[in-house]
């Protein structure tokens, strides 16, 4: 009668892997949205008109490091 442990585990790296890879898809929109929301505020606040391209900027720059360390992660990890 087979153990149905290794099933089990094997149904959990499943998702695992699932919810790590769908987590690299979201991490660089996120970043970016973030970025340019709070340039904006900033740009409101200080009533100025370049910080939104700033913000824009380190949003996509944050992201994609983010994104870069998630693949070499999830590449080590497998």
């Amino acid at each position: 009668m087979p153990d149905p442990l290794p099933e089990k585990n094997s149904s959990q790296s499943m998702w695992r892997q699932i919810g790590r890879y769908s987590n690299l898809g979201f991490v660089l929109p996120a970043a970016v949205v973030v970025g340019l929301v709070i340039g904006h505020l900033l740009d409101r606040w200080l009533n100025t008109s370049w910080i939104t391209l700033a913000g824009l900027l380190v949003g996509c720059v944050a992201g994609f490091v983010a994104l870069i360390r998630g693949v070499v992660r999830a590449g080590k990890d497998t």
